[in-house]
């Protein structure tokens, strides 16, 4: 037998006590679940050549960082192994000093991180800050000549001295500290 149906009285009695749908939750946050994960990738996977390449120059040293670059870093089972880009002719003078490339790049990374160093050949990319600077260094204008009054009193002031190699470097740097002060 069909059970019968609330009256309209019941029916909103019974709907002011319970909703007919529960409220929505709003979505967990991003960052708590993504941080145990990327916790367990950074333990796993280390910083990688990025990171590496964003502080190469640190590392290593200018002169070594002008000729290499970190390209990848593969894990293994014996331990990690970094491939460096080398300018071809500075191979050899990089492998000479793979030993303290990777107790630089061990100190860097954390202790006995990268086992091995792989060298190959290539054409080193030259960092954005060596080329900025070049770029800045062709925009500047040449020195403007200085007046001939100013010239010839530079010249009048040094014709005692007798040696003529400090004669012309105290010439250019007078000439500097009069433009300068225009």
């Amino acid at each position: 037998m069909p059970r019968p149906l609330p009256s309209v009285e019941e029916a909103r009695q019974i709907l002011s006590m319970k909703r007919s749908r529960p409220p929505r939750r709003p979505p967990p946050v991003a960052g708590r679940a993504l941080t145990s994960l990327l916790k367990t990738l950074d333990e796993r996977f280390g910083k990688g050549p990025e990171g590496l390449k964003a502080r190469w120059r640190e590392i290593v040293g200018e002169t070594l960082a002008a000729r290499t670059e970190p390209v990848k870093l593969s894990k293994g089972k014996a331990g990690a192994t970094l491939e460096l880009k080398v300018d071809g002719p500075a191979a050899a003078l990089i492998q000479h000093q793979s030993a303290d490339i990777l107790a630089r790049v061990n100190l860097f990374l954390g202790k006995d991180q990268v086992e091995r160093l792989r060298i190959v050949q290539g054409v080193v990319g030259r960092p954005a800050a060596e080329a900025q600077a070049k770029a800045a260094q062709a925009r500047r204008r040449r020195a403007q000549p200085l007046d001939a009054a100013v010239e010839a009193e530079l010249e009048q002031g040094l014709a005692r001295e007798g040696d003529e190699g400090l004669k012309k470097a105290l010439l250019r740097l007078g000439r500097e500290v009069m433009r300068q002060t225009r």
